[in-house]
Formats: C-alpha cells, sequence, structure tokens
C-alpha cells in the first residue's frame, strides 16, 4: 500500500469539480461540488445518530437504499435543516445532476453543510450547474474538497493505492469538519471513492468496521451535527474479483487500505478543529479489551480541561487521570501510566495511577509542538485504541459566537 495523489479522482473513472455558485455571499470561496462515476457502482453510507437529521441525509438513503450510486452533489454555506422544503431542495439537487450531468437523479447521493434552519436557494445551485458540469476533470479532486469546506482553514484529501488479488485499485477521499464534531458517527462530511469491486451489503460492513475505528474516535467540541455522512462509491473499473463476502485476503486488503486513508482523515479533521493549535492523540495500550481501551481514549480526549491545558502546553497530568477515571469502563486505576510525547520526546508524569517527578521545562518543550501523543499504558491485557482531538481555545469561542452572523 502506498500514498498517491488525486484524492476522489485517484481511482479509475471518478472525475470532480468544484464552482462557486452563490450560496455563500463570499464570492472566493466554492460552495458546490460533484463528483461522478463514468459507471454506475455500488454503494453505502453511514450517517449521523443525532435525531435532527439535514434532509440530504433522507433522500440519500432513499436513493442508495438498492446499494447502487453514481455520483455525488454537495454544497457547503448551507445545512438544508430543519426547513419544511428540505427534501424537495435536495431532491432538486439530484434532478439538477440528472439534466447536467446525465445521471439518474435516484443514482445520487446528496449533501449539504453550513447553517441549520436558512431556507437553501435552490437558484443558485441550478445556475452554476453548467459550471460546475463543465469543469469535471479527473484532476477536479481539490476543487470539490474545497467547495465543501465551512470553517475549515485546509483541505482534506487523501488517496491510497493497493493490490487485490494481482489487481492495483485505489481509494480516494475528500472531507470536511472542524466545528460540531465528536464520536457518534459520523462526525463530519467525507466522501470516497474507490475502484475495486465490492458487493454494496460488504462495502457497508467494511465501511461500518472502518468508521468504528476512525472517524468514532475524534471529538473537537462534543456536539454531534445534524448532516453528518460518510459515502463511498466503488465503482469496480480496476477489475479485481468481485468481493462478496466480509471475510477472506481481499476483504481484509481491502478494509486496511480503507483503515488506512480514514486514520489521514481522521487525524486531518482532528487537527483541524475550530481554533486549534495543536492534534491530540491519546494511545490506550494494555487495556483489558478493546472496548475499554476506546471508552479510555475518547474520555481523555474529550475533557475540555485536559484541552485547555494543552493548549497552554501545561503538563496539567492530573486532568488525565481525572478524565480517565471517570471513562466508564472497569479497569484499575493504580495500574495506570501516563507519558506525554511529541517530536521533542517523551516524558513519564504518571506511573501506577500515582505522579512522578519530571522536568517542566522539558514538559513544556514537548507539548509545545503542533502533535501530542498522550500514551496510556493500563498494564491490564492486550486491549488498544486510538482516539484523537484538539487543544481548546480562545479562537473556538470566538468562531462560534458569530458563526452565523
Amino acid at each position: 500500500m502506498k500514498d498517491i495523489l488525486g484524492g476522489i479522482c485517484a481511482p479509475k473513472g471518478f472525475m470532480a469539480s468544484g464552482v462557486h455558485c452563490g450560496i455563500r455571499k463570499n464570492k472566493s470561496k466554492r460552495d458546490l461540488a460533484l463528483i461522478v462515476s463514468d459507471v454506475k457502482g455500488t454503494a453505502a453510507a453511514v450517517y449521523t445518530t443525532n435525531k435532527v437529521k439535514g434532509a440530504p441525509i433522507a433522500v440519500t438513503r432513499k436513493n442508495i437504499a438498492d446499494g447502487y450510486a453514481q455520483a455525488v452533489i454537495c454544497n457547503s454555506g448551507n445545512a438544508n435543516t430543519c426547513n419544511a422544503d428540505g427534501e424537495i431542495k435536495a431532491e432538486a439537487m439530484c434532478a439538477l445532476t440528472e439534466k447536467f450531468a446525465g445521471v439518474a437523479s435516484s443514482d445520487v447521493i446528496v449533501a449539504s453543510t453550513g447553517v441549520i434552519g436558512q431556507i437553501l436557494p435552490i437558484e443558485p445551485i441550478e445556475s452554476g450547474m453548467t459550471a460546475l458540469v463543465n469543469g469535471l476533470s479527473d484532476n477536479g479532486s481539490g476543487y470539490a474538497a474545497e467547495a465543501i469546506m465551512t470553517t475549515d482553514t485546509v483541505k482534506k484529501e487523501y488517496a491510497v493505492e493497493f493490490e487485490l488479488g494481482g489487481k492495483t485499485c485505489r481509494i480516494g477521499a475528500i472531507a470536511k469538519g472542524s466545528g460540531m464534531i465528536h464520536p457518534n458517527m459520523a462526525t463530519l462530511l467525507c466522501f470516497l471513492t474507490t475502484d475495486a469491486a465490492v458487493a454494496p451489503d460488504v462495502l457497508h460492513t467494511a465501511l461500518t468496521e472502518v468508521i468504528a475505528d476512525t472517524l468514532n474516535m475524534v471529538s473537537i467540541d462534543g456536539d454531534t451535527s445534524t448532516n453528518d455522512m460518510v459515502s463511498v462509491i466503488a465503482n469496480g473499473r480496476a477489475g479485481n474479483a468481485y468481493i462478496v463476502k466480509a471475510e477472506g485476503e481481499d476483504y481484509a486488503a481491502f478494509c486496511d487500505a480503507l483503515l488506512c486513508i480514514m486514520t489521514k482523515v481522521s487525524r486531518a479533521i482532528a487537527k483541524d478543529g475550530e481554533g486549534a493549535t495543536r492534534l491530540m492523540e491519546c494511545k490506550v495500550t494494555h487495556a483489558k479489551d478493546k472496548a475499554t481501551a476506546k471508552i479510555i481514549a475518547k474520555s481523555v480526549i474529550c475533557s475540555s480541561l485536559l484541552k485547555a491545558a494543552i493548549f497552554a502546553a501545561d503538563a496539567n497530568w492530573g486532568r488525565i487521570l481525572c478524565a480517565i477515571g471517570y471513562a466508564d469502563a472497569d479497569f484499575d486505576i493504580n495500574s495506570i501510566d501516563v507519558d506525554l510525547c511529541s517530536r521533542k520526546g517523551t516524558i513519564a508524569v504518571c506511573r501506577n495511577g500515582n505522579g512522578v517527578e519530571f522536568c517542566e521545562e522539558t514538559a513544556k518543550k514537548i507539548l509545545s509542538e503542533d502533535e501530542i501523543l498522550i500514551a496510556v499504558d493500563c498494564n491490564d491485557g492486550e486491549g488498544e485504541a486510538v482516539a484523537w482531538g484538539c487543544d481548546l481555545t480562545y479562537d473556538y469561542v470566538k468562531i462560534n459566537a458569530d458563526y452565523r452572523t
């Protein structure tokens, strides 16, 4: 497996585009994205668990109920949520994709992101469709990635290449997400493409399994959004033997590639959290089991007190122990060891649930880096898990105080 360029256009048969159509007032920001496969593929998606769901989710559920799709259309700047005409507008976006791109409206995945509760105007989208479709290119991943961004400060696009039964296959991804992110699926918008041939039910199983260890282990602020969606289209253009069971070498290889790219997405989402200056990664090892490790890792990452301490590069390790202590799992706190790590080195701050002497100056240097690892050793088994988050800064409040206005 290796990293490659191209994002969602790296797999064979996919093109993408992104334009400014006018949903956003800022004309320098693209706000409409399109991804198209040259053939219909199998499809799967996982959605937010928030009881309030964006209208596009209902339409996408209906469109891919048969397990197939050929295109994705997504706007930013307006979430199309809590609107009486929301589904009508989402269906209209699918109809426009059929009219201008020639993809059946029933084979379109539709998504929206932005402000909740404001009516989505369809006119800008319709007027932008000609330029959007004319801009479709196998080099268009970057434009599509820009078009789905909201408060993101960097594009998030990745691609990997791997082998399935002697055939070279690829998976590409673009994602957006910076705030309203918490482990409860899917935490953001993420669109995946692959030229591997995978049956719909197997594709859904793989996506669900991988998300459990990646996107569901990311938390920025404890808020689960209303429009969260991760979708994948597999068009089979790589020519590998059709994967029809969630077992065997080919399935494992596909899941490994999917895990690789979704880990990259998860880290990028966490690092680009609203107002963030540091990526926080908590790796829990030697827990009683994987479930326990996950609970502990997420508890640490979600601690607002710890996030604030990391912002100040303050080695306030007691906040880590506190967060571990209220984790809803069965473990012995007196067996816990904690190290703080970064490119500047590693420093032990806790052994057997108790503090150890350490150099504050060294700790400050370690925590002043932009990526911080909190290593928690439970000394109780073989369970492991990783969770990702970011520090809590003044800018987070500034960004969200006037997000709508």
